[in-house]
């Protein structure tokens, strides 16, 4: 099981999961986020430092210059897109990145439909809560993951939404043939971007 920490806002939090061995660390570019990098993070340091984690710039209906400009400016090597984005930009970034198309779940949707315009421009799907504010603004609601269940989906996915050390058994126990990795933010948090790395670390030894 793959692990992602989102909203990383300090570049010593970067070592320190790296050195944990996580997966994924993902830079919110997204301006509403009280996890916004801004100019808690220096570019050049991020870009030149050696990380066996891949570093995952997450934006919001981004103009493509901009995503372009943080891929080159941070060293990205994975972009998620969280907001209404076409295929035709995620075909468009997938030549220069690996792609998370991210969806928001209400518990409504028929997933198979919803993902069906990206399963060839795109690398990874992530599953979310309802909306942006409960993505970024950490109110920690989770959707009912049955939903994906009943998916065939066909493309490696991470879990996400509100998410804590206390769901790893049940993050564990969840089956589908495609779960790639499990997503997680402001559960594991002290104060918005910053991560507590003892919880982190309980979680992943959970997660074995």
């Amino acid at each position: 099981m793959n692990i992602k920490i989102c909203g990383i806002t300090e570049m010593k939090q970067l070592q320190q999961l790296d050195g944990l061995d996580i997966d994924f660390a993902g830079l919110i570019f997204y301006p509403d986020s009280p996890r916004y990098v801004g100019d808690k993070l220096n570019k050049k340091e991020i870009k030149k430092a050696d990380f066996d984690l891949k570093k995952v710039g997450v934006f919001v209906n981004p103009e493509m210059i901009d995503v372009l400009d943080a891929i080159d400016d941070y060293g990205l090597e994975v972009v998620q897109l969280h907001g209404d984005e076409s295929p035709e930009m995620c075909e468009d970034l997938s030549s220069e990145v690996e792609v998370i198309k991210a969806f928001r779940i209400t518990g409504n949707e028929d997933i198979d439909k919803l993902v069906a315009p990206y399963d060839a421009v795109c690398d990874y799907y992530l599953f979310d809560t309802g909306g942006l504010k409960e993505s970024f603004g950490g109110t920690g609601q989770q959707f009912d993951w049955n939903i994906l269940s009943k998916a065939k989906i066909e493309k490696p996915f991470f879990l996400s939404g509100g998410i804590g050390v206390e769901d790893a058994a049940k993050v564990k126990a969840f089956k589908h043939p495609d779960l790639f990795g499990v997503d997680i933010n402001s559960k594991f948090e002290s104060a918005p971007g910053v991560k507590d790395m003892k919880l982190i670390l309980q979680f992943k030894q959970v997660m074995k």
